[in-house]
C-alpha cells in the first residue's frame, strides 16, 4: 500500500558549533521529509513542498532517530495490575523460588500485562525490543506463547526479538530439553544464566549454550551477574567459545557487573577481546551495584546497549520504560557533561545510531532510512538526554504510533 506524505518543519541536526577547537553546542535547521511506502524518500530545506501531496506539520519539534530496547522482559511483570512492591532481597536463588511458586498464577495475565509494558515502552520511543521470556520446567512454553502472543498484537508499532531465558539455570532446572523446545517455536535467541553461581558449572553451562545456539543457528545473549574475578573469567571462557564456534557478531552479555568491579586495565584489555569478537554489552547502569565503565568499552569500540531490563517486577518495583532516561543516568554517572558526550549517549539507546557522527557530519536521516522517528520537544540530542525531554510522538515505518503532530 503506497502510503506518501511530506513530514513538514522537521528539526534535524546539521553540525557541532566549536569554541576553541572543542564542541560548544549543535546547529539545527529546519527540514521537510516525503515519507513514502515507510522509508525517507526525500530531504529537503526551504519552503514547505506543495506538489498535492498530504502534509503533517512537526512543528519544529527535533527528530531522533527511534530507540531500540535490547533487553527487557514482558512477563512476570506487576505492571499493569494493582500495586506490588518486590520481597527483600535476599539472593538470586531465592528469587528463584519464588518464580517457582508464583509463575503459574501469572499465567492468566501475561499477556494484558506484557501489552501493558509494550503500550508503556513504544510511548517512550522504542520501535525495536529484544524480549526475554522464561523458558524453565516449571512454565514450560507457556510464558513464551502469551508473550508471542502480546507481541504480536503489537507488531504494527515495533518489531521484536526473542530470547528463550533459563532464568532457573540452564543446568541447575534440567532446562536444555525446554530450552530446544523454545527454539523450535517462534523464539530466535538463546539465553543463559550464571554458568558459575547458579548453574555451579562454568564450562558445562557455557559448552551447553552454545551447543544449542550452534545447533539452532541461533543468536546468543546471557545474563551475567556474577561479579569480580570470578566473572571476568567467565567473559574470557565465552570469548573462547564464541572464536571457536566462529559465532562472532551473535553474542551479547548482559548486565556484567564484573566489569565495574575490575580494574580499567583489566576491563580494557578484555574490552578488545569483546570488540574484536564483536560481542557486545547491554547494561541498565545500575546504582545499587557496580556499573561496567561504559566509557572504556565504548572507546575500545564494544557496542553498548543501555536497557531497562525488568520494570516492576517481583525482582525490582522500580523502572519507568524510558530510555532517554536511562541514557541520561548514564552520561551523570560517568561524568558525559559537555555537548559532545551528550550526543554520544544517544547511541546506546538508538542502536549505535547518532544524527551526527564524531567528526560532526550529518549521517541520519539518510534517503532510504526506514521512517522510524521519535519527536522531541527540544533543540538538539544533546538536551533531549540532559533534560529528558518530552517525546510528543513517535513513527514506526511512516505512522504515527504513539503521541501525535
Amino acid at each position: 500500500m503506497n502510503n506518501k506524505f511530506w513530514l513538514i518543519n522537521v528539526l534535524l541536526e546539521e553540525g557541532f558549533m566549536y569554541d576553541n577547537n572543542e564542541v560548544s553546542g549543535t546547529k539545527t535547521d529546519i527540514y521537510h521529509l516525503l515519507i513514502e511506502d515507510e522509508k525517507i524518500t526525500k530531504i529537503e530545506k526551504g519552503n514547505p513542498p506543495q506538489d498535492g501531496n498530504k502534509v503533517i506539520d512537526a512543528k519544529g519539534l527535533l527528530a531522533l532517530p527511534s530507540f531500540t530496547e535490547k533487553h527487557v522482559h514482558l512477563d512476570k511483570t506487576h505492571f499493569g495490575g494493582p500495586w506490588k512492591a518486590s520481597t527483600p532481597f535476599k539472593s538470586v536463588g531465592d528469587r528463584i523460588k519464588e518464580e517457582e511458586e508464583f509463575l503459574p498464577k501469572f499465567l492468566p495475565k501475561t499477556v494484558e500485562r506484557a501489552e501493558k509494558l509494550l503500550e508503556l515502552i513504544t510511548q517512550n520511543g522504542v520501535t525495536h525490543a529484544r524480549v526475554h521470556c522464561n523458558v524453565d520446567p516449571v512454565i514450560g512454553l507457556g510464558n513464551v506463547e502469551r508473550v508471542i502472543t502480546a507481541l504480536e498484537n503489537y507488531k504494527d508499532k515495533l518489531t521484536y526479538e526473542l530470547v528463550a531465558f533459563p532464568q532457573h539455570g540452564l543446568l541447575r532446572s534440567n532446562s536444555i530439553p525446554i530450552m530446544k523446545e523454545a527454539m523450535k517455536n517462534g523464539v530466535n535467541i538463546v539465553g543463559g544464566l550464571d554458568p558459575a553461581t547458579i548453574d555451579n558449572d562454568i564450562e558445562s553451562s557455557l559448552n551447553s549454550l552454545m551447543e544449542i545456539a550452534v545447533e539452532y543457528s541461533a543468536d546468543v545473549d546471557i545474563h551475567l551477574h556474577d561479579g569480580g574475578k570470578l566473572g571476568m573469567y567467565t567473559i574470557k571462557r565465552l570469548t573462547q567459545l564464541v572464536e571457536d564456534a566462529k559465532w562472532q557478531g551473535r553474542v551479547n552479555i548482559s548486565h556484567v557487573y564484573c566489569m565495574g568491579e575490575s580494574s580499567e586495565k583489566e576491563v580494557a584489555e578484555i574490552a578488545e577481546t569483546l570488540a574484536s569478537l564483536d560481542i557486545s554489552i547491554a547494561t541498565t547502569v545500575p546504582i545499587d551495584v557496580p556499573a561496567p565503565q561504559v566509557p572504556i568499552l565504548y572507546e575500545k569500540g564494544v557496542k553498548v546497549y543501555i536497557v531497562n531490563d525488568n520494570i516492576n517486577d517481583h525482582w525490582s518495583p522500580f523502572g519507568t520504560g524510558d530510555m532517554i532516561q536511562k541514557a541520561s543516568r548514564m552520561a551523570e554517572r560517568f561524568g558525559w557533561i559537555d555537548e559532545y558526550s551528550l550526543t554520544r549517549a544517544l547511541n546506546f539507546i538508538a542502536d549505535g545510531k547518532t544524527p551526527l557522527d564524531s567528526k560532526g557530519n550529518q549521517v541520519w536521516p539518510k534517503v532510504g532510512d526506514d521512517a522510524n522517528i521519535v519527536f522531541a520537544d527540544a533543540s538538539c540530542s544533546a538536551e533531549t538526554i540532559a533534560r529528558r525531554a518530552k517525546r510528543n510522538a513517535v513513527m514506526f515505518r511512516g505512522k504515527i504510533v504513539s503521541g501525535k503532530l
